[in-house]
This record gives C-alpha cells, structure tokens and sequence, in this order.
C-alpha cells in the first residue's frame, strides 16, 4: 500500500533570533515556524510522526525509504518558497506580506448581501470604491452564489452581472478577479479587465477551463470544494468523505496543483486555497484551520477565505452573517499568522486595519529583539 508523507509546521516564532536562526520563513511570508510534524500515511491512517527543526530534518529524512524522502524533500524546499509578486495588468500584488481580497457578490442570493449590489448599481459603485479606497489590494467580483442549495445561473446572466462591476472598478484603478467556473465568463471578465481568474472548482467544472486559464497566462485560484467534477453537478458542497481532513485535502490540491503544471499554467501563477466552508462540517473546518501552516509544503501562494462562513455563526449563537464581524477577524489573524497571502474578506476597512497592527507587531519581532543580554 502506498505511503504519503506531510511535512507540517506545528509551532511560530516572531522571528528567527527568538530561536537563534532556527526557524524557516513561511512560503515568503512574515510568519516564522520552527518545529514540524513528518508525518506517514497508509491507507488514510497516520503510521508515523516525527518531530524536527531545521538542524534536524535533513537526517530525519535521510532515514525514510527514498520515495519518502524525495517527496519530504520537495515539500521542505517548498516550504521555504519565496513566491513572485502577482502581474494584474498594470498591478503588481507583492506577496511578502497578507495581502486583502475584497469581495463584492453582484448576486440575488448571496449568503452575506441579498443581492443588494446586484440590484443597485451605485450602492455597488459605493462599495466596490469604500473596499478600494480602505486597502483591497484585489476585489474579487462574483455573479453566482456558491452557498449550499444555491440555483444554477446560465452563463450569458453571470456575464451580465459581472461585466459592469469588473469595468467600473478596472476604471477606478483595482486589481480584480472573477469568481467563476465557466470559460465563457472568465473570457468576457478578461476582456473587460479582470486579472485573476478565481475558480471555486480548481478548473474542474468545465473542461475547457483548464487550456482556458493557462492560455490566459493569467493567475489562477484554485479552490478544495469536494463536489463532482462536471457541468452537470451544481453542488459544490456534495461527496464530502473525509479519512483526515487537512491531509485529505492537501492531497486533493496537490492532484489540482500538479493538472494546472500539466495544462500549462505557470507555477508562479497557481494559488490554492483550502476551501474552508466548501462541503465541511463545523469539526471539519476547525480540524483544517489548525493545520493552515501545512499547505505552504505545496509550494504555492496560499488564500484564506473563512470571511462571515457559517462556522462562525455556529460557534456563536447561531449569530446572522451581517454579525460575523469578530469571528471574521480572528480567522484572518489565524491565516496571518499562518503566512498566507492573501485573505478573503467581506469587511475590508477592518481587516486592512487588523492586518497593519499585526504587520507592526511582526515588523517588531524580527528587528528588535532584546531576547539576549545586552
């Protein structure tokens, strides 16, 4: 039976001097970790877990059988990957700190909005601007809901939903990306401005889409969402079957990581993103966001979007999505904290300000550590 292995960040320092040069940067990221878990599975179980530092994973790995070890390799070089900035068009999005992702659902039956920006063009105009003007460095415009029980939407209405508000912001100076499945839209987005193409399906809904995206030359976002890989399946959220979540879906982003690299996509234009609310359980998701560290051993830039999910509704007396605000912050922190690139996020103006006061304190971390005697 096959073994796989995971190499899993388990413990954070402000920075290396706080462990004497120990400690390994996080896919270019301001978060530092020193200790990892090397962990085999078999069948789905874990059969072995060793822990390491740096100063200690070369002979760790050196006593695997080699198959392991050049697999554990790969992903602790990975680990480490210091990862190009983001081409937007005449937008550079440098990913050497968390960057904000702004979402505007031009949607009848968004789970956060009511269709409210969908149905008034200034009060989408007025927010896609407040998201802009408070720090977005990307605003990610959507035309169908992707909530559970969400209807199906033809592609010829979510093109008519997405192309005004991705040409106004484009006109305002914004970086944007669409948050589609269909090639179809993902052309008339790109036409009309869109830079990134985020694809809730990692590019498995449609099969045109993946020779779409890497004859785009354009980034991509590719998602975990469980649900069957065809036009026919609407549910994202569907054939959830999970033996260990984290690990589960690391492996199911590596399989979608590795389709992109075959397609043509270049590497620096794949980011993943776990999926956090995708066909998971409250236990499930919670289980995937301590193991957030983990995916920097895919070697890619990472996105974190848990903004308003109904987790934090469900730890918090079933509080409404438009009362989510304080969960919402701590799970961006969780991600900061974790190295990801970039985060999700409906409140913007909250997160920007939450996202400076952490940059402050880790900017702190690693240039003015008093740990030693003077």
């Amino acid at each position: 039976m096959t073994q796989s292995i995971y190499i899993q960040p388990i413990s954070t320092v402000t920075g290396p001097q706080a462990v004497e040069g120990d400690a390994v940067r996080l896919g270019g990221s301001m978060a530092y970790a020193r200790e990892f878990a090397v962990i085999t599975r078999e069948g789905g179980k874990v059969v072995d877990r060793q822990l390491a530092t740096s100063r200690s994973i070369a002979d760790l790995l050196g006593g695997l059988p080699d198959d392991l070890a050049a697999e554990g390799e790969a992903q602790w070089s990975n680990l480490s990957t210091v990862h190009e900035p983001l081409q937007c068009g005449e937008r550079v999005i440098r990913l050497d700190a968390p960057q904000i992702m702004g979402i505007l659902n031009v949607t009848p039956d968004s789970f956060s909005d009511g269709g409210k920006f969908m149905d008034d063009p200034l009060a989408m105009q007025d927010q896609a601007a407040d998201m802009h003007e408070a720090g977005a460095a990307i605003i990610d415009i959507g035309g169908e809901s992707t909530r559970p029980g969400a209807a199906a939407v033809w592609e010829g209405d979510e093109i008519k939903r997405v192309i005004p508000a991705i040409e106004y912001c484009k006109g305002m100076g914004a970086a944007v990306s669409v948050d589609t499945r269909r090639p179809a839209v993902m052309q008339a987005a790109l036409d009309a401005g869109a830079a990134i193409i985020n694809d809730v399906s990692a590019l498995r809904h449609d099969p045109r889409s993946l020779e779409f995206a890497a004859s785009s030359g354009k980034p991509v976002i590719l998602m975990h969402a469980p649900g069957p890989s065809n036009e026919a399946a609407e549910d994202l959220h569907s054939n959830a079957d999970y033996t260990a979540v984290a690990f589960d879906v690391f492996d199911w982003l590596k399989e979608r990581r590795d389709a992109a690299l075959a397609a043509g996509i270049a590497r620096h234009n794949i980011v993943l993103d776990p999926g956090v609310g995708f066909g998971k359980s409250v236990a499930d998701n919670l289980n995937l966001l301590n193991a957030l560290p983990l995916f920097h051993a895919l070697g890619q830039p990472l996105l974190l979007g848990a903004s308003r999910k109904r987790m934090i509704g469900a730890l918090s007396n079933e509080a409404g999505s438009n009362k989510r605000l304080g969960g919402s912050i701590v799970l961006a922190q969780l991600g900061m904290d974790a190295g990801y690139h970039l985060l999700r996020v409906h409140d913007v103006f909250e997160t920007v300000q939450a996202r400076n006061v952490w940059r402050g304190l880790r900017d702190a971390g690693v240039t003015d550590f008093t740990g030693l005697p003077g």
